[in-house]
């Protein structure tokens, strides 16, 4: 009785966080059905009487939404494929390897995390501006010196999600393929790559959601729409086009539902990744 009364408190408490946490997505997703005039009027109860579908077209039309969400894809997608290799590389010599330093350098990765990132900012936009004028290369409000600054920041937290995957993954088969005839970096390719792709795709999902939502430098390093990013474009529908709420809305939904769509794709991998290493036997 005792582990049944405890089970169904479990379920109840679970259900409870969960709605929590999903009932801000159903809210987000019922204002951007309302027209801007409701929404100033206040909202009240859990329908929507009648869906203003036409939200959805507005957004596109008012600030080309189009641009940011494009923007948004090839700086994420530049960061998660730089910021991913680096961490493959450094995780797998951190597993494998000892060398001198290599505790403290391990240890020196992962304490950057410790740092609040809004302390980097002008010292970042400061670097930049003298990159600029020294060298003569334009880093601020270009997708280059976005990636740069994004796979900077993600590369850490990524080098110890592939590094726990590489410890959980045996040393005896690399061993076996040396012996077999190949070389560490064959062994390595052939063998530890396609074992660690789920490792590999939790830190690539990691890093493509992460820079994906990061709204502080992406304002502060970008200045045109050219270049400017979706949490950016979504901050334009307040203030510049008159506070449209039921814009805001709408942009949000359309940036948020394929991320969660993404995530329960491949939420197997990620918590595989992410949990690598952490039981031995």
């Amino acid at each position: 009785m005792k582990k049944k009364a405890s089970y169904y408190v479990l379920n109840i408490i679970t259900w409870f966080i969960v709605a929590i946490m999903v009932f801000p997505i159903y809210w987000m997703v019922k204002i951007s059905l309302h027209t801007n005039g409701e929404i100033l009027d206040g909202i009240t109860g859990f329908t929507i009487p009648k869906p203003h579908w036409v939200n959805y077209i507005d957004m596109w039309d008012n600030i080309n939404f189009s641009d940011f969400f494009l923007n948004s894809l090839i700086i994420c997608s530049l960061t998660m494929v730089l910021a991913c290799a680096f961490a493959v590389m450094a995780g797998y010599a951190l597993a494998r390897f000892k060398f001198p330093g290599s505790g403290t350098f391990g240890m020196g990765v992962i304490a950057t995390q410790m740092i609040p990132g809004i302390m980097f900012l002008l010292p970042i936009y400061l670097m930049f501006l003298s990159i600029k004028e020294t060298i003569g290369i334009p880093m601020i409000d270009t997708y280059w010196g976005m990636v740069l600054v994004y796979t900077a920041f993600y590369t850490p937290m990524s080098i110890w999600i592939m590094r726990s995957f590489f410890v959980a993954i045996p040393r005896d088969l690399e061993e076996s393929a040396m012996i077999d005839g190949c070389t560490r970096f064959q062994a390595f390719v052939k063998v530890i790559l396609p074992l660690s792709m789920p490792g590999i795709i939790a830190t690539c999902v990691y890093i493509f959601l992460t820079a994906w939502d990061e709204l502080l430098f992406a304002w502060v390093l970008t200045t045109t729409p050219d270049v400017q990013t979706i949490p950016v474009g979504i901050r334009l529908f307040v203030g510049q086009y008159n506070n449209r709420y039921d814009l805001l809305m709408s942009a949000a939904t359309v940036v948020t539902v394929p991320i969660i769509v993404t995530f329960f794709l491949t939420q197997k991998y990620f918590i595989r990744g992410m949990t690598a290493g952490a039981v031995k036997g």
